[in-house]
């Protein structure tokens, strides 16, 4: 099992250091997923009877921190996002809790191994102690000042409840050696390694964004039936035409099979944004936060539908990602500034908590790389709130404005009779954030999600499907306005 600890510190650096990276993924599972093996064979070994209780303590505590990260990698690799959530979120407070508990322990080892030492030295020179009456009694036999942290008779703890004061200094010692030192690993966790970005290119190609007609419906054309009345013996060939003709004609429909996306591409021909690459796809990355429900209906069953469904209302005539993906707020910041995803999808119902880092970071995402915030209120007001209030942090100097629904992300590539809702927890208008033009954050009052999720909550069938052609529209719009700006870039680079 000491051999296994390198390899396993390995796994846990390479976790960090290559979120979302393939290769690293399959190594952390090789490097990682034994540990929960020989925990199980840890305690199969010290399950017996008359096992010393340090031992089995010893035994058990590394089995927890050696398969934390494994389940943690388990629930990743299986989808199981709702358990992921739990054990990241609380992660530290269960290290901190059984380091918490190892210190006590060692304070109270080291501090009796001290005062015994001191007794025994007193004993041997025949004095008298009373330890349960004088709690100064084993206090240093010479007038010099101890230093010792673990002594508690060091002089800064004082004549009177040294003990008490030994405790309390020791356990606020640890608190903040233990949360400056996950700070620091969370610091060192927003860089990738060995300077490798990654990358969330939009596909390349062109298209053009403007209104989806809607098809119209197709029309049989009224059978003509003839009668010929031939003589066979006629001197005469005749080429008799079918005596029932039947053809179809169709009204016109190519204003809605036009191909949805923006400028010219990458020289591939097919359905694309400017500025894309051959590589690139239509990828639906959700948000992780602190503080809340971030992962509400994620997956399988849920938003993947919308992505799904984006490929149906675009005539399948994009590259597009097999499954919805989603990224903390910290890895947000390890995408190349010109890949970096055009939106990012967020929700919930709980709280936003949102550390300066975290601030700077959006500020970034959303000015600076020319991102998008499409946000939708999973379930109450309490979110509302906490979302406005998130946003009046990132975007101090903008002030949301309700969406008309007569702006362009409500009409293009569907225009949208009303703003589809499962229940207006926020109201019933959606609100913006823009800056130079552009929509920076979309808000969602109503529980878009759950008409996405499988049975839509109930919702009538003109609900729920005006609720995926809204997903479209921001996806869209925000697919866009990256090709715009990735455009421009390109001709300012030819300009000079």
């Amino acid at each position: 099992m000491l051999f296994y600890g390198p390899l396993w510190l390995l796994g846990v650096i390479l976790w960090h250091l290559y979120p979302g990276v393939a290769w690293a993924f399959t190594a952390v599972g090789v490097l990682l997923v034994p540990a929960l093996l020989l925990s199980f064979v840890a305690w199969l070994q010290v399950r017996a009877k008359g096992t010393p209780r340090l031992v089995w303590t010893r035994a058990m505590t590394l089995a927890l921190i050696g398969s934390w990260p494994a389940l943690c990698y388990l629930s990743d690799a299986l989808g199981i996002i709702g358990l992921s959530a739990v054990l990241r979120e609380f992660s530290p407070w269960v290290f901190f809790t059984l380091g918490l508990l190892w210190a006590i322990w060692y304070l109270d080892f080291a501090s009796g191994a001290i005062e015994t030492q001191r007794l025994n030295e007193r004993l041997s020179r025949g004095e008298i102690v009373h330890t349960a009456t004088d709690e100064n009694a084993l206090a240093p036999l010479t007038a010099k000042r101890g230093w010792n942290p673990f002594d508690p008779h060091a002089w800064y703890y004082g004549r009177s409840n040294g003990k008490l004061k030994q405790s309390t200094l020791v356990s606020m010692g640890y608190s903040a050696a233990f949360w400056v030192g996950w700070s620091g690993l969370l610091y060192l966790a927003t860089f990738r390694g060995c300077g490798e970005e990654e990358s969330a290119e939009i596909p390349g190609g062109g298209g053009q964004y403007k209104q989806i007609a809607r098809p119209q419906s197709v029309k049989i054309q009224k059978v003509v039936r003839k009668k010929f009345v031939v003589n066979p013996y006629s001197a005469i060939k005749f080429d008799v035409p079918p005596i029932d003709q039947v053809r179809l004609q169709l009204e016109e429909v190519t204003d809605h099979a036009y191909t949805v996306g923006y400028g010219g591409g990458d020289g591939t021909g097919g359905a694309g944004f400017g500025g894309g690459t051959k590589g690139g796809k239509i990828r639906f990355i959700r948000l992780q936060y602190d503080g809340g429900d971030w992962d509400q209906e994620f997956g399988i069953g849920g938003d993947e539908n919308m992505l799904i469904q984006f490929d149906i209302l675009t005539n399948k005539q994009h590259k597009i990602e097999k499954n919805t993906e989603f990224r903390s707020i910290a890895q947000l910041a390890n995408f190349a500034p010109e890949a970096t995803p055009p939106f990012m999808y967020m929700t919930g119902q709980g709280n936003i908590s949102l550390a300066n880092k975290d601030v700077k970071i959006l500020r970034e995402y959303l000015i600076d790389r020319h991102g998008m915030i499409f946000c939708d209120n999973g379930g109450s007001k309490h979110f509302h709130n906490q979302f406005l209030a998130a946003m009046n942090r990132v975007l101090p100097e903008i002030r949301p404005v309700p969406v008309p629904l007569d702006d362009t992300i409500h009409r293009v590539p569907y225009p949208l009779p009303f703003l589809p809702y499962v229940a207006p927890h926020g109201g019933k208008q959606a609100l913006g954030w823009a800056l130079d033009g552009r929509w920076l954050v979309y808000y969602h009052p109503g529980d878009i999600g759950d008409a996405w999720a499988d049975g839509h909550s109930g919702v009538k069938p003109e609900v729920y499907e005006a609720c995926y052609q809204l997903g479209t529209n921001v996806m869209t719009y925000a697919y866009v306005e990256r090709s715009k700006w990735l455009l421009g870039k390109q001709q300012t680079k030819k300009g000079k």
